[in-house]
């Protein structure tokens, strides 16, 4: 397994910063790419497709030639895919991460300009249906993931989807320390893929309500659920009116916006501590990852 020849050399370490939903703005992808990660964000996070333009070129002025990438949702449901992935093919955008389908179309127009498509999957299914459609990588979203995670375990996923596919993969589920990231390529991972543990970045666009919530969660304050959007997803508890004790079914008021007043975050939320500018929260991956990578090779060398 070996990066994409777009991405090799251009990352401090093999990590992505997911794309999140009115999270991830111009601030933190600019920050996290600056750090030497490959920040991203969801096209929708802009109202409107010329705004999605405006964070493009601010972005592009910022970073510099570093890799950065945006997640566009192709199913039917957006009304805004087409528009927006003209300004994707126009602008270049080195990584686009589709969501809710894989279409052959999109990922042509991606490799058109030498574009890479990685797609997020839950079960092998989709990743089947993916790896059909052209894409360059998949990104496994197994169990304890922030936003649509699947159920499976990562080592269940990882391998499965190894089973056929030997191009790039990401491992998304809980992942919150440099180490976690070591870890997902001894599995058979090319990248770590972290959410949650930026939610509370100073650059982050949540809300200090968000963020003051999402330091004082565990684990045990996540609620996996088809309630808020249909599809199942991580939710903060306290987000949705339910304590940390609550193992039922989930009975969201009318008035919840989903994603605006039912907050995100997966199972490594324990890790988030502090409002903390990006750039430090790069570091401390890097300088883990790094630790653990040596920490590692002196094991195997003593065994041998």
């Amino acid at each position: 397994m070996t990066l994409p020849a777009a991405l090799a050399g251009k990352l401090a370490i093999p990590a992505i910063v997911a794309p999140m939903f009115l999270v991830s703005g111009v601030d933190l992808v600019v920050e996290c790419c600056r750090a030497g990660l490959l920040g991203t964000f969801p096209a929708l996070n802009q109202r409107t497709t010329e705004g999605f333009v405006e964070w493009l070129e601010a972005i592009e002025a910022r970073v510099r030639g570093r890799p950065y990438g945006v997640n566009l949702i192709v199913h039917r449901s957006n009304p805004r895919v087409t528009a927006d992935l003209e300004e994707i093919v126009k602008h270049r955008v080195p990584l686009v991460i589709t969501s809710l389908g894989a279409v052959p179309d999109v990922v042509a127009a991606v490799h058109s300009y030498g574009g890479l498509v990685f797609h997020d999957v839950t079960t092998t299914r989709h990743a089947e249906k993916a790896v059909a459609a052209g894409v360059d990588g998949l990104i496994a979203v197994a169990a304890g993931a922030g936003g649509h995670a699947g159920t499976l375990s990562p080592f269940a996923l990882v391998a499965e989807i190894r089973s056929f596919f030997d191009g790039a993969l990401a491992l998304a589920g809980a992942m919150s320390e440099g180490r976690h990231i070591a870890a997902a390529e001894m599995m058979g991972a090319d990248f770590g893929y972290l959410g949650s543990l930026f939610i509370a970045a100073a650059e982050s666009m949540a809300s200090d309500a968000q963020k003051a919530m999402l330091i004082d969660a565990t684990a045990a304050d996540i609620v996996y659920t088809d309630a808020i959007s249909g599809i199942s997803a991580n939710f903060l508890k306290p987000s949705l009116g339910l304590d940390a004790k609550h193992s039922g079914a989930v009975d969201v008021k009318a008035e919840t916006k989903a994603w605006r007043d039912a907050w995100s975050a997966g199972h490594g939320v324990a890790a988030v501590t502090e409002v903390q500018p990006a750039k430090l929260i790069c570091e401390r991956l890097i300088t883990d990852y790094h630790s653990a990578v040596r920490a590692l090779g002196d094991r195997c060398s003593a065994l041998a």
